[in-house]
């Protein structure tokens, strides 16, 4: 058991690590993305999101 929740967890961190560098992002502060734990790299994509997010919507505006 402890196999398969060990599995799903790379999975999910090489998905965010790969949607991370898609973004440009390759590292945070020192540290390489791979060096990350989970919840690191949970954090880093959602300020990420939100930053990218926030920047279409400013950008959106000055469009009006």
């Amino acid at each position: 058991m402890s196999n398969l929740l060990r599995s799903a967890i790379q999975l999910k961190k090489q998905k965010l690590i790969n949607k991370l560098i898609k973004s440009g992002i390759y590292k945070r502060g020192n540290k390489h993305l791979y060096e990350l734990t989970l919840s690191d790299l949970e954090n880093e994509y959602k300020y990420n999101e939100k930053k990218s997010s926030d920047r279409n919507k400013k950008w959106n505006l000055n469009l009006l």
